[in-house]
């Protein structure tokens, strides 16, 4: 594993955001939702996650994730994704979000 400097880690964004939209993702190669999420002063930003395994469009809305909100634009497919969905993956592969014990602003950094 390569090591990196604390200067290197304190330039990552990684902030909390509230989920308040999900959309399917038929266009997807992997099965996936769309994500509306509310970073706070920074906005509601769009991305797509392939966590269909474990959560369900119903239950998404409310959940604080957590996510990296300084990375460039990305587009997949006919979608542009504004910051990457952080999450972890199970044994057979599939994503669990990385989210929050209790609530915290939307926007708030890890530190």
């Amino acid at each position: 594993m390569e090591t990196i400097k604390w200067a290197d880690f304190e330039k990552v964004e990684l902030r909390a955001g509230t989920i308040v939209e999900v959309f399917d993702f038929p266009e997807a190669r992997k099965p996936a939702y769309k994500l509306k999420v509310d970073f706070g002063e920074f906005g509601i930003k769009t991305s797509s996650a392939q966590i269909t395994k474990h959560y369900t469009k119903e239950e998404l809305p409310g959940k604080q994730i957590i996510g990296i909100v300084n990375f460039p634009k990305k587009q997949i497919g006919k979608f542009m994704s504004e910051f990457l969905v952080t999450g972890f993956a199970d044994e057979n592969g599939d994503i669990i979000l990385t989210s929050l014990r209790g609530e915290v602003p939307n926007g708030s950094k890890m530190i």
